[in-house]
Parts: C-alpha cells; structure tokens; sequence
C-alpha cells in the first residue's frame, strides 16, 4: 500500500487530522493497535477551549457538538468551605467554553471517516516506522498474523505516552521533561443531571471536581493516594466524600447516582522535544502530557492538529515548506504555555504530602488575589480559555 499520510494512533487526534487531510484531498491511512469498540469506551476529557470548537466546526464535525455541548462561561472555584471565585473567560478573554466529551467528538470523528471511505486498519501488532530520516519513510505493522507495508511521505505519530513514535527518535536526539505528582484522581461518571457549572474544590480533604459531559452525563473527581484500591471505593464513600469538600450549598444540589464508570488517574507533566524528526511528526500525548487540572490536553491534541495538518497540506498542495520547518517550534510554544498553566493550577488546588501550614495559607491568599484583582483574574482567563493560535510572521 501507498499513502500520503500515515496516522498511528487511532483516537481523535489521529482521527481529526484525517479528517483535516481528507478535507483537503491528502490521502492517509490511520492504524489503531486497538478495536474500535475498545476506542469508544475511553473515558477522558470534555472541556474544550473556544478554539478547539472553531477547528472542530472547520473539519466539518461540529453539527452534534453545536447541539449537544454545554456553552458556558469557564469555571468556577472554592475554598476554606466558603469562598468562591468565577473564572468569567466571557468576561476576561471574550471566550466561552465548551462541555463536549471526548468520547462524542471520537464518535463523530469515526462517524466521519466512515462517511468519507477513510481507510483504518484497527487491532494492529508490531507497528515498527523506517526510513524516517529519509524522503522514503515506511510503516511495517501485523494484522490477524501477516505482516503489511505501507509507503508513505509523512508519519503522524498520535499513538499516545506509550506509542512506539517517540520512542523511534533516537535518544540522542529527544530530551524528555517529566514531574509526577504524589497524588490521582479518583474519578465517577454517572447518568444524573451535572451542576450548572464546571466547580473546583481546595478543600483540607484535599482536591475535588465537578464536571459535566451532557445534561444527563456527569463527571465528578476527587484528590486521591496513588495507592487507592477502587475496591475499597463504592459509590456510596465517593458521593460522602465528594461532598465533605464542597460548601453545603453545593454538595447539596450535588445529584448522586449510581456510576456507570470509575477509574483512578495519576498526574504526571511530560514534555518530549522536538515534536517532529525527519519525515516523522509528533502530535497529543505522543509528545505530551499535562495534569487534567486546567483541562488543556484534549485542547492541546487539537491545536497540535491544526498546525500539523496546516503544515502537511501546505507541503503536499503548494510545495511551501514554512509550516513544516516550524511545526515542533511553534507547537511547542503552546504546549509549555500549557504545562506551565496546569502545573500551576495543580500546585494552588492540591494538597500536597509535605505542605507546612505556611503552604496552606500562601495557597488561600493566591485564591484570595484572583479573586479580588481584575488584572491577576484576566491574566488567569485568558491562558484557561485558550490563546489563538499562531502564524508564520
């Protein structure tokens, strides 16, 4: 087989940029190393910047988002049990945001590619890439025992953290920036009405979230050891101490439910540069990861997208190399712009092991600022919404 594009990594990162390429008549192949089914049950994030809801309506799947989505005016956050702050990104930035699980955008972009005749060659093995360094790059993979060949112009490495992309550029030529954090998220999903609006908690107990997906599909966390046993977890326990760290205003418009998911996620910040190496490019968690905490890695997969796919078109259709050669640069810019905002935001929310009173204190006084300063509150809507996106200069 022979492509222009081929797109590792089957969940919507790889999926909106074959369908920004396909927009634009660039051939491409996506492999999935799992089922679609198995695709389909992943259960990640739902906040999206305004941007992120532009580039979706530009790749022509915004029709269920735009009737579906929750517009809303950012979030908002608590603490001591009482004190309470709107990040207003309407007000601060001009920008709503949007709730749109990330399982309806996979939904629809799968829906898309189906639509279009896309090829995805889905329960892959063995996905080895060659001759990246090379005008002639080539992807081997297995399928059902017999071993395929796809030549290529581009490989898309969307295969996420443990993706063999970023592990195909040599060491040599990759530095990798992590911090885990000694904490997770102990998370539920349930089919009961969300509260109006996107709240954090800083609460002695430590971080809580509620979050919202569709008005019958709420997403609600709480801060949690790593060594949690979800055993040890039901329902019950969670909804109790869910609301132990939320003033009784809220924890009692709080619905409770049974969960129909649970799971616990670690936090961790990495950052792999570059973001591309030869006739391979990197995009969404194959280069990065951020805490979920300021909402920013499904918003990040996407703007990878668009300046990936802006850079593959204009190679392939006008010979214009610019956006190529500047991809991983300006890419990069917007990712630690985003590492450094959620870094942030995980450190003013989160109780951590070792804080000392004084920690505690600097923590509510931060809160205290935002709260109280037009300047530090439009300084913080303005990287929660989302900045534009760049150009070449």
């Amino acid at each position: 087989m022979k492509t222009g594009v081929v797109i590792v990594g089957g969940g919507p990162a790889g999926l909106l940029l074959g369908q920004r390429l396909h927009i634009e008549g660039v051939e491409n192949v996506l492999l999935e190393s799992q089922s679609r089914e198995h695709v389909l049950k992943r259960v990640r994030a739902g906040v999206l910047e305004w941007g992120s809801v532009e580039v979706l309506r530009d790749s022509d799947v915004g029709s269920r988002m735009d009737n579906e989505g929750h517009v809303h005016d950012g979030a908002d956050i608590v603490w001591r049990g009482e004190y309470r702050l709107t990040i207003d990104t309407k007000k601060y930035a001009d920008r709503p945001m949007m709730a749109y699980g990330q399982t309806n955008i996979t939904e629809d972009l799968y829906a898309a590619r189906d639509a279009m005749g896309g090829v995805v060659v889905d329960d892959v093995d063995d996905v080895t890439l060659h001759g990246i360094d090379t005008s002639e790059p080539w992807v081997g993979y297995t399928k059902n025992g017999d071993r395929h060949r796809i030549d290529c112009e581009f490989v898309a490495g969307c295969d996420g953290f443990h993706g063999v992309c970023r592990r195909t550029i040599p060491q040599s030529k990759r530095q990798e920036f992590v911090k885990e954090y000694p904490f997770g998220w102990l998370g539920i999903l349930s089919e009961t009405p969300p509260l109006p609006d996107l709240i954090y908690a800083n609460s002695e107990r430590g971080f809580a979230l509620c979050s919202m997906r569709n008005p019958m599909l709420s997403r609600y966390y709480i801060q949690c050891d790593l060594d949690t046993n979800l055993d040890e977890w039901p329902d019950d326990r969670f909804w109790e101490e869910l609301k132990l760290r939320y003033p009784k205003y809220i924890a009692d418009a709080i619905v409770t439910g049974p969960s129909i998911e649970k799971s616990i996620a670690p936090l961790r910040s990495f950052v792999s540069e570059p973001m591309s190496y030869g006739r391979l490019f990197l995009a969404g968690d194959a280069a990065h990861i951020v805490p979920p905490t300021g909402a920013k890695g499904l918003n990040l997969a996407i703007s990878d997208v668009f300046y990936l796919s802006r850079a593959l078109v204009a190679h392939l259709k006008q010979g214009d190399e610019r956006y190529l050669s500047s991809y991983s640069d300006m890419a990069l810019r917007r990712v630690w712009g985003a590492a450094r905002f959620s870094w942030w935001l995980t450190g003013l929310l989160h109780r951590f092991p070792q804080q000392v009173p004084f920690d505690l204190r600097a923590q509510e006084q931060e809160l205290s600022y935002l709260a109280s300063s037009e300047v530090a509150m439009k300084s913080l809507c303005e990287q929660y919404a989302g900045l534009p996106f760049e150009d070449l200069t």
